[in-house]
């Protein structure tokens, strides 16, 4: 199945916000549907995108899978709040980590996380309200990263024909499909949200599972979620498309108090691009990269060694698992 794309030079946003506002409240009818906010710019264009066309007869969850930043579900559903949107969290943090317990390999993570959330928490809560349709917002990257094998991402499934109506019982609207990120931000923007959402960095959909390589246990999580707010407290000021902290599998030698420690490895990658199809690292500052590592090595326990990521992508992906 092939997608035409709107490049953002060519998007009139004004038009493709009527087209698509017209085609969800077409599907939709008289009925309801649902949609997940994760709180990045996809999802939260495709919330505010489908209450413009359906209102009240949209319900939105905020879905808590224990993998995400600190203190991101309240800040998000607070956000939201101000705009006449009403956020449902829904506490799903002990079904997403035991789903993920014993898992190294990286598709295997991919999958755990998505069969949780579509065949588990949602196929649920379509069932609670009695929704025959979930909005999601998948864009164009994540169809072309998934179809050329790159990596399964979680929101794509007729594109690789995938039936959501026979593997989940609902359909999925996907108002987003044309656009690339800069489309999106365009979009986000125009239907109202605020900088600090529409302009924020990407965020993968298997959260923070997705930086830590092998097993992600609720201490290595903790472990990378703490390293994740010094990471963006540190580089909030850098004009880059994303940074991230990763933590590695391997332990590695360290020194503390004159006594050799068997500690952890942090990643740290920070990226230039436009829509994320390919990227070179950011040349940050070496009193950045320093003082980051100091507070890296001080602040979160056990972490005795921190890299930076110079390969681009290609080879290289934003993200590692």
């Amino acid at each position: 199945m092939s997608t035409k794309e709107i490049p953002a030079t060519e998007l009139n946003a004004e038009e493709f916000i009527a087209t698509q506002v017209e085609q969800i409240s077409s599907a939709v009818g008289d009925g309801l549907a649902i949609n997940a906010l994760s709180g990045g710019v996809d999802s939260s264009a495709v919330t505010m995108l489908g209450h413009k066309a359906l209102g009240d007869r949209l319900k939105t969850y905020f879905v808590d899978n224990g993998i995400m930043r600190e203190g991101e579900p309240q800040y998000i559903a607070d956000v939201f709040a101000e705009l006449g949107v009403h956020v449902q969290l829904v506490d799903a943090r002990d079904k997403f980590l035991d789903a993920l317990s014993g898992i190294t390999d990286p598709e295997e993570k991919r999958e755990a996380v998505t069969q949780t959330f579509y065949k588990d928490i949602f196929a649920q809560l379509v069932q609670d309200s009695g929704a025959k349709f979930l909005l999601q917002g998948t864009i164009l990257t994540d169809v072309d990263e998934t179809a050329a094998g790159i990596k399964r991402q979680h929101n794509v499934f007729e594109q690789i024909g995938i039936d959501p109506q026979e593997a989940f019982g609902y359909q999925i609207l996907e108002p987003l499909i044309q656009l690339r990120k800069d489309g999106v931000r365009i979009i986000a923007a125009a239907v109202g949200l605020p900088e600090a959402i529409w302009d924020r960095m990407p965020f993968p959909g298997p959260a923070l599972a997705a930086r830590v390589i092998g097993e992600a246990t609720r201490e290595r999580i903790a472990l990378v979620r703490h390293a994740t707010a010094i990471t963006e407290e540190e580089l909030a000021g850098v004009d880059a498309f994303q940074y991230m902290a990763i933590l590695h599998e391997d332990r590695v030698t360290g020194m503390r108090d004159n006594r050799r420690e068997f500690g952890n490895q942090i990643e740290l990658r920070c990226w230039d691009s436009v829509d994320a199809r390919i990227a070179t690292p950011t040349r940050l500052p070496w009193e950045t990269l320093e003082g980051l590592a100091t507070r890296l090595v001080s602040e979160v326990p056990g972490v005795v060694s921190v890299t930076y990521n110079v390969a681009t992508k290609p080879p290289s992906t934003m993200e590692v698992v």
